[in-house]
């Protein structure tokens, strides 16, 4: 099964949940603005990702322009800052196992297959 991370108010994320709609119904959709993703889970989530947390951060958000740009944060620092403010985690994320990608753009999703 996959699982989608998703807005559904994001062009981006849209795209991701149609693109993995024509490649299978074996998935769950996860709005993670809706039912926010903890610290653990998005630690876990970065691992299959194999990225930094500040690598899944949405550095064009106003959050970001006005509160984080330009300052050092640690890795678990950035994870708490995403977790309390889930606008700036890049989307969409697409889990399968031991692996996940960021679906921008959707294609990268066929990793997974």
């Amino acid at each position: 099964m996959y699982t989608i991370y998703h807005n559904p108010r994001c062009k981006k994320s849209r795209a991701g949940l149609e693109y993995l709609k024509s490649k299978t119904n074996d998935f769950k959709i996860i709005e993670y603005l809706k039912n926010p993703i903890g610290e653990k889970e998005l630690t876990k989530l970065l691992m299959k990702l194999n990225k930094k947390p500040h690598d899944m951060v949405r550095t064009q958000e106003a959050i970001y322009k006005q509160s984080f740009k330009g300052k050092n944060f640690t890795d678990d620092e950035w994870v708490k800052i995403m977790v309390e403010n889930p606008k700036l985690i890049k989307r969409p994320i697409v889990e399968r196992g031991n692996k996940a990608v960021w679906g921008d753009p959707a294609e990268e999703i066929d990793v997974l297959f």
